[in-house]
């Protein structure tokens, strides 16, 4: 499988066994998952915020076998840049984080969060939920 860009949105459904969990499987299944250090800090405040003891999400994150990809300048500035575009759609700094690596990867982006399909970025935006 190839390798593909996951939002924060994403693992967290796969985690939660929310909707649209079984797109994101095949993903992780196949240890094709790549995520920005942005975004990976973000699932684990969010994981934080479910209460979830520290160790528990190391345990739990390491199993995933997700790449995680540190954000460079080169992503620091796409990120600063699609502040313009992704304004007015309501993207956090995590989401534009995202799309900046999948921008730069020229990688697929999975995504739950289905605003994304109307925002013109030259990244493919796949979303998890119908």
């Amino acid at each position: 499988m190839s390798k593909v860009i996951l939002d924060t949105s994403a693992v967290l459904a796969f985690l939660f066994q929310e909707p649209g969990a079984e797109r994101v499987l095949p993903v992780l299944e196949a240890a094709s998952g790549i995520i920005s250090s942005v975004n990976y800090a973000e699932l684990v405040s969010k994981l934080i915020d479910h209460e979830m003891p520290p160790a528990i999400i190391r345990e739990t994150l390491s199993a995933l076998e997700l790449e995680v990809v540190d954000h460079d300048q080169a992503q620091a500035f796409v990120t600063g840049e699609l502040r313009a575009v992704c304004k007015q759609y309501g993207l956090s700094l995590g989401d534009r984080a995202c799309l900046a690596l999948a921008i730069i990867k020229q990688l697929p982006v999975l995504t739950a969060d289905r605003v994304w399909l109307n925002i013109p970025v030259q990244a493919e935006v796949r979303v998890i939920r119908g």
